[in-house]
């Protein structure tokens, strides 16, 4: 994703699919053996849901695009669903009370650049489009946050919320930990804990 003149929508959600699914793992293993009980795969419509809500976007007739990034050789979130890119993801869309959510997944072609690098570009593309004004960015902040960090503070005149396992340094985004919308999308009430 290189073009700076391709349509984007006013919001839009960028994912490290890898990133975000290893996340919900890490959760759904904890939990299941804190809580003693099987946790169910996250329901993807609810978590981006939740995301939406956590990136200031309020329930209307609202148009949130859905970008994911993700390893070629793996076409499918493990621990979502739906999950799998070719056949549930792209190109698909739902709607409900906070807008529609249309959906688009990018491989990233190893023999080209590598994920970090892509995700990194494909968000300054996004920060530089016109019609963008409220981007929720969810990258491996473990691998290449810093680096995402200072493309986001290089924007200007977007809100940008940063969504992380835990308080990241640095200026010109919002923040939102990443756990509590995952926790939600896997069914994990906060009676429980």
């Amino acid at each position: 994703m290189t073009d700076t003149n391709i349509k984007l929508e006013k919001n839009v959600i960028l994912i490290d699919a890898s990133y975000v699914d290893k996340v919900a793992f890490n959760l759904t293993v904890n939990f299941e053996r804190m809580l003693m009980r099987r946790i169910p795969k996250a329901d993807l419509a609810h978590w981006l849901d939740c995301v939406a809500l956590d990136g200031g976007i309020t329930p209307g007739d609202n148009q949130i695009q859905v970008i994911f990034i993700y390893n070629k050789d793996k076409n499918a979130l493990r621990h979502f669903t739906p999950s799998d890119f070719s056949e549930e993801i792209i190109n698909k869309a739902f709607k409900d009370n906070i807008g529609e959510f249309t959906m688009s997944a990018y491989p990233i072609e190893s023999n080209i650049t590598d994920g970090s690098d892509f995700f990194l570009d494909t968000l300054t593309v996004i920060l530089d489009n016109a019609n963008v004004e409220n981007v929720m960015v969810l990258p491996n902040v473990e691998t290449y946050g810093a680096e995402a960090r200072s493309v986001i503070r290089k924007s200007e005149g977007k809100k940008v919320t940063l969504f992380a396992m835990e308080p990241q340094a640095g200026s010109g985004f919002e923040q939102q930990i990443l756990g509590y919308s995952l926790m939600s999308a896997l069914g994990i009430k906060g009676d429980e804990l």
